[in-house]
């Protein structure tokens, strides 16, 4: 069965689970790290916007994020190819079940901690995000 994603709406998150914990640290403030925790803890559904056609599509909506941890592994090598990515938007293949919720990114989490500190935004460069070529 294929899935036709062309039409589906997957740019609401639910902000209001960002930004509630007020204890946390301004590292844990940033999208990725709290992303991968609700991945790890299995919860990716909180991540989701609670709109009404949000949450009738969740499990495709919490579907497209594990894709994205998929393509965000630490490790290189078990990154999916954009063919392989393709063929899970098709509905043909599945998301690989062993991931790794441990974004270990040294020049990322520097640029973030850079960020804090300075109060500014810095961008990374994308050769630094997804490692050698």
């Amino acid at each position: 069965m294929e899935k036709d994603l062309r039409h589906k709406n997957y740019r609401r998150i639910n902000h209001s689970n960002l930004s509630s914990d007020r204890s946390q640290t301004e590292e844990f403030k940033h999208l990725l790290p709290i992303f991968m925790k609700k991945a790890e803890e299995d919860i990716l559904e909180d991540m989701v916007d609670g709109s009404e056609d949000m949450q009738l599509h969740k499990s495709e909506a919490v579907e497209m994020m594990r894709v994205a941890i998929w393509c965000l592994q630490s490790d290189y090598t078990r990154r999916p190819s954009m063919s392989v990515v393709v063929k899970v938007l098709e509905g043909t293949v599945d998301v690989e079940a062993d991931l790794d919720y441990a974004i270990h990114n040294p020049i990322a989490m520097a640029a973030i901690r850079r960020e804090v500190e300075l109060g500014t935004t810095t961008p990374v460069l994308p050769s630094f995000l997804s490692g050698p070529r």
